[in-house]
């Protein structure tokens, strides 16, 4: 499994303190995704404020201790350093000074984690590209265009039927 979250930008005003990413320098939603190994979307969380940080969202969504307890590895970002369990992060720090093991794990890491770009490339979809409703019905839309790329994707609805 691959997590990763992903700041779906929103039409607010500098009021709006609660949609603010400071990452980002811009108002959006939070949503965590999990996918495939293949990048293919599995799961999409509710949309919290884009302030909440990855990490915190995905502890708050139960992400975390889901998959510790399921016992399911997961690669994810640096964002989600610190998560335990069984969610992979990268070795940190600058290339030189990483051992030749935390090197070759950083590279392996990194070709894992470049499928998970495609699965964000949700942000593509148009009606996600700038966000003009209420922020009660972005939830809805995330799931709306992760249910089109379940049925548009290869493996289609059988993957959920049981």
């Amino acid at each position: 499994m691959l997590l990763d979250g992903t700041l779906l930008p929103i039409d607010r005003i500098a009021a709006d303190q609660p949609f603010y990413s400071g990452k980002h320098k811009r108002h959006g939603m939070n949503v965590q995704i999990l996918t495939d190994p293949r990048g293919r979307l599995l799961w999409a969380s509710l949309a919290p404020p884009g302030a909440i940080h990855d990490l915190r969202a995905a502890r708050e969504h139960g992400i975390i201790s889901t998959l510790a307890e399921a016992d399911i590895r997961c690669w994810a970002d640096n964002g989600y350093r610190g998560a335990g369990g069984t969610v992979r992060v990268p070795y940190r720090g600058p290339w030189e000074t990483l051992s030749t093991s935390q090197q070759a794990v950083n590279r392996s890491h990194a070709k894992i984690w470049a499928q998970v770009e495609q699965a964000v490339a949700i942000k593509s979809w148009r009606l996600l590209g700038k966000l003009l409703c209420s922020t009660t019905r972005i939830t809805s839309l995330v799931y709306a265009v992760l249910c089109l790329h379940l049925a548009s994707s290869e493996c289609g609805w059988k993957a959920l039927t049981p």
